[in-house]
């Protein structure tokens, strides 16, 4: 482990020094990725740069410990105890720190949700999980953005795309990808009967210029009048915009800006996520399983979670986990699952790793 943080350690003074340079400094491309290396040893750095003061004041104490001065002694016994629980506690949060890190943990994100099985109820509760992403992001200070939405008739959304950023986004919300399930009394319904319904979350790491460098020759941009509830025409500008990336047929689009040019920058972003998103699958597949210990699959068709309401329960079902407190979850209160899943996930990587 030493010798992994002292690796670390150099690695981040030679990074520190790469920035100094004048041809780095005018280099966006390289100054970025360095900048964005740095900040991802840096937490590690600075509690490895803890542990070896602790090891000194052990040292130290050890010292004091033989003094012939029986009072200077027991007083340096009693701080020396304390500094070995401080020792070990260092050590299990550099475990942690070491696990190797998901590359995409500090970007923004794109999120769709469709409804799925369950017709208008389902559009309902997709507009509940909007609803609930939307609570969840104020409470981290994250800023959020609506790229495109089919609103539906009965209320919610028969699909709606919007982008988080902030600090770390992908590391909290990339384990919401996968299927939702609601159980409760629809609002469509009489005879107060519990019905269940699903609607589908896919989280993608927003695309930045050095992951996916995206050639406008090979992107076709259509136009069209934007829609409303049930396909209604809702102007008579071409204002919506389709893009099609032809190498890989994959496509993208967007309504809801102020305009055209909006319309074309947002769905260029979700394009460009898209297929991000499709080399990420590729590489895995192409060096074999993902490893067998991680939470969920990712995909959409995976149950990942049901919200129960006449029990006020939310349980996780990847890691076994029910909270009764569906309630507060539903207005944003998402962090006992966010970390409960996040210490799992690290607990299965620490076992990897040993």
């Amino acid at each position: 482990m030493i010798e992994r943080l002292e690796m670390i350690e150099k690695q981040y003074k030679v990074i520190n020094e790469e920035l100094q340079k004048p041809e780095v400094l005018s280099n966006v491309k390289q100054m970025t990725e360095l900048m964005k290396k740095l900040r991802s040893l840096e937490d590690t750095v600075t509690k490895y740069q803890e542990y070896k003061i602790n090891l000194q004041a052990l040292a130290d104490l050890k010292t004091l410990i033989e003094d012939e001065d029986e009072e200077i002694s027991e007083l340096a016994k009693i701080d020396f105890e304390e500094e070995i629980k401080k020792r070990e506690k260092i050590e299990e949060e550099l475990k942690i720190l070491l696990i190797p890190k998901d590359p995409n943990d500090e970007k923004n994100v794109i999120v769709e949700i469709r409804g799925a099985a369950g017709g208008d109820e389902a559009n309902i509760f997709a507009g509940d999980l909007f609803r609930m992403y939307s609570r969840y992001a104020e409470e981290k200070g994250w800023k959020i953005e609506v790229l495109d939405a089919d609103e539906s008739e009965m209320g919610g959304f028969s699909q709606i795309q919007f982008m988080l950023n902030g600090n770390n986004v992908y590391s909290h919300m990339k384990y919401e990808s996968g299927s939702h399930r609601v159980q409760r009394v629809p609002e469509t319904e009489s005879g107060g009967r519990i019905h269940t319904s699903t609607a589908t979350v896919l989280v993608m790491p927003e695309a930045e210029d050095i992951d996916v460098e995206l050639d406008m020759n090979d992107v076709r941009v259509d136009t069209f009048c934007a829609s409303g509830h049930g396909g209604q025409s809702v102007n008579t500008t071409k204002s919506a915009v389709r893009v099609t990336h032809l190498p890989t047929g994959v496509v993208a689009s967007c309504q809801d800006g102020k305009s055209q040019h909006e319309n074309k920058a947002n769905a260029l972003k979700v394009l460009k996520a898209r297929i991000y998103e499709k080399m990420l699958e590729e590489k895995q597949e192409k060096e074999g399983k993902e490893r067998l210990s991680k939470i969920g699959s990712g995909d959409r068709s995976e149950k990942i979670r049901t919200y129960n309401y006449p029990q006020n329960r939310v349980t996780d079902h990847r890691i076994g986990y029910t909270i009764q407190q569906l309630d507060r979850v539903v207005e944003g209160k998402l962090e006992p699952i966010i970390e409960a899943l996040i210490l799992e996930d690290q607990k299965r990587m620490l076992t990897e790793s040993l």
